[in-house]
């Protein structure tokens, strides 16, 4: 009969530095990143008091940036908008912080209301418009960080049914 456990065969795994991941100081992943909007959303003393309205413009700001993305908050008075867009090279998770938001899609349209998210990836098209007669807060992970941000003018594929809002990660 061996008396030797697994542990004492392969030695303590803290003594063994090399074998253990290093945690990352960045995301490296969509669930991640999905994971960070939700962190940030979470710590509301963080953002709350940065956030604007402006009623001729949609208001934005750069809340943080880190190896390869950028952290966006965007406001939203009621009937504001975004345009029928894409963003580039960027993929991104768009997060609905307070209020409600529609988005629109060729695949439908969908009401996000605080907390949904909503990941994309290169080239997705859609247009987010306050369509409640309530402001609204969203977040906005960019990865890599958004350099571009082209307008679309077909608007038929964007109108369609509504469907309920998932929360995607």
């Amino acid at each position: 009969m061996n008396s030797d456990s697994d542990l004492q065969i392969a030695g303590d795994i803290l003594e063994v530095p090399h074998l253990l991941q290093a945690p990352r100081e960045h995301p490296a992943t969509v669930a991640e990143f999905a994971g960070l909007a939700r962190s940030i959303a979470a710590e509301r003393s963080q953002w709350e008091h940065l956030v604007r309205y402006d009623a001729t413009t949609r208001w934005y700001h750069r809340l943080r940036t880190g190896p390869g993305y950028e952290v966006w908050l965007l406001s939203w008075v009621p009937g504001q908008g975004s345009g029928l867009h894409d963003h580039g090279r960027s993929s991104g998770v768009l997060t609905v912080l307070d209020g409600t938001l529609t988005e629109r899609t060729e695949r439908g349209t969908r009401v996000l209301t605080a907390g949904a998210q909503r990941v994309f990836a290169p080239g997705y098209t859609h247009e987010v418009v306050n369509d409640a007669l309530e402001p609204a807060v969203s977040l906005h992970v960019y990865y890599p960080g958004l350099t571009e941000m082209p307008m679309h003018t077909s608007r038929a594929a964007c109108e369609a049914r509504i469907e309920p809002s998932p929360v995607t990660a």
